[in-house]
C-alpha cells in the first residue's frame, strides 16, 4: 500500500485542465480520464465554460461517484474543484 500525503486531503489541486473552449461532452471525457489517471483521493481543477459545460460536466461528474468540492465563478470561466475518492475502482 502506498502512504498518503498531506496534500491528497487539501484543499489545493494536484492538477489543473483548462477546458476552456471545449465542447460538451468531450469536456465531461477529459476530465474524467484525467481523474482516472490521478492518485485516489486527489483533487482535480477544471476550468469551464459558462452555460452548458458548467451546467452538465458538475452533475455527471457527481452521477460517476465523484465528489465536487468547489465552483468558482472567475471571470468569464468557471474553476470546478473536484475530488477523486479514494474507493472509486
Amino acid at each position: 500500500m502506498s502512504s498518503t500525503t498531506a496534500s491528497t486531503t487539501s484543499g489545493i489541486p494536484e492538477a489543473k485542465l483548462d477546458l476552456r473552449g471545449t465542447p460538451c461532452p468531450i469536456n465531461f471525457v477529459r476530465t474524467k480520464l484525467r481523474l482516472e489517471q490521478m492518485t485516489p483521493g486527489s483533487l482535480l481543477e477544471v476550468w469551464l465554460d459558462p452555460g452548458e459545460p458548467i451546467e452538465q460536466v458538475p452533475d455527471s461528474l457527481v452521477m460517476e461517484g465523484y465528489k465536487i468540492e468547489e465552483i468558482a465563478d472567475c471571470t468569464g470561466f468557471f474553476a470546478l474543484k473536484v475530488r477523486r475518492p479514494a474507493d472509486l475502482a
